[in-house]
């Protein structure tokens, strides 16, 4: 599983441009955005760096993933 911070997300529109940009990448993966606390969380196969670039390319860059620090 894994969990994006996106700031920029702001609206219902921007929830589903990001929840097609994680599915275009994995047709599979599970996806749940949560548009109040600005994230979106993400059951792929796929490693984390391929669907922050799907991310990114639909607008709407991750934060940096902190959580090993």
């Amino acid at each position: 599983m894994h969990q994006f911070h996106l700031p920029d997300m702001s609206c219902g529109h921007c929830v589903a441009a990001i929840t097609r940009a994680l599915q275009a990448a994995d047709a599979q993966a599970r996806v749940e955005v949560d548009l109040d606390s600005k994230t979106a969380r993400v059951d792929s196969a796929l490693p984390r760096a391929p669907l922050a670039a799907a991310l990114t390319e639909a607008g709407f860059t991750p934060e940096p993933d902190n959580s090993r620090i």
